[in-house]
């Protein structure tokens, strides 16, 4: 019930007016039966704006941190994700991965649309990423169509880290849904679930007009994170007294190769 209240009300007008979302391709979603709409990630608000184009209820697999928050703030967050019918999950993986396919499975039963993300996060730098397996293990599965949904501008709307969104147009674009049916009995092999991912992904790439990297998105944030990490160490070194920073150094030096009074052994004062 909230759920509806929170679309039609309270917060989808209020979004409509203010980001004029568009949408391309509204026609690929059934009107009744269990789909699985495979998004790719650039904003937190996708899990908003995807829901609010789609005439039928979106069911996403949050992260259980929303879920777990503490004082008014956690409990507000959990309140809302639960009263829109998100469901928890721990992404931590091995019997958690197995809690989260049954969770989703659960929803394709009743009959409902799941959305998924395929690359498992935001991506860093609002490039596509490599997609996951689970998305082709749960459609094989349940036996249900993969339906690729292309964000636009989302994160230009909402970058990672900003909590008050900027007021700007954003787009959905929805593909021709996906038929994996021919793989029937075969959501075991690792082969298929790889090649079917990556179908996927070409089919958002195309949508989106990503540029495609082929590394999944956590290693590219791990990538940066140590980047950020080793450059914050460089620059607490060089902020010790009696030193100064690399570049500065290297300049210095190589002022001194082209000094004649500054080298050892010359003739001079």
């Amino acid at each position: 019930m909230l759920y509806w209240i929170l679309k039609r009300i309270v917060i989808g007008p209020v979004l409509r007016v203010l980001f004029r979302p568009w949408v391309e391709g509204l026609e690929h979603i059934p009107e009744e039966g269990p789909a699985i709409l495979a998004s790719n990630h650039l904003s937190f608000s996708d899990s908003i704006f995807l829901p609010l184009v789609v005439d039928r209820r979106v069911t996403f697999l949050a992260k259980s941190d929303y879920f777990t928050g503490t004082g008014l703030k956690g409990w507000l967050t959990a309140a809302f994700f639960r009263g829109v019918g998100q469901l928890p999950i721990d992404r931590s993986g091995g019997k958690a991965s197995e809690a989260a396919l049954r969770a989703g499975l659960r929803v394709l039963e009743g009959g409902d649309l799941l959305g998924l993300y395929p690359e498992g996060t935001r991506s860093p730098d609002s490039r596509l990423y490599r997609g996951r397996t689970g998305v082709a293990r749960m459609s094989l599965t349940a036996g249900v169509p993969v339906i690729p949904v292309a964000m636009i501008d989302t994160d230009k709307a909402q970058p990672t880290g900003q909590i008050v969104p900027n007021i700007r147009r954003v787009g959905v674009k929805i593909g021709k849904p996906l038929d994996f049916s021919r793989y029937e009995g075969m959501e075991g092999d690792r082969f298929v679930l790889r090649s079917i991912t990556d179908e996927i992904m070409y089919e958002l790439m195309q949508l989106s007009d990503q540029e495609y990297v082929d590394m999944y998105a956590t290693s590219m944030k791990e990538k940066l994170l140590t980047k950020a990490r080793r450059r914050a160490r460089e620059l607490q070194e060089a902020a010790r007294p009696g030193r100064a920073v690399p570049e500065l150094e290297e300049g210095l030096d190589a002022g001194d190769a082209s000094n004649p009074w500054s080298g050892e052994g010359k003739d001079g004062l």
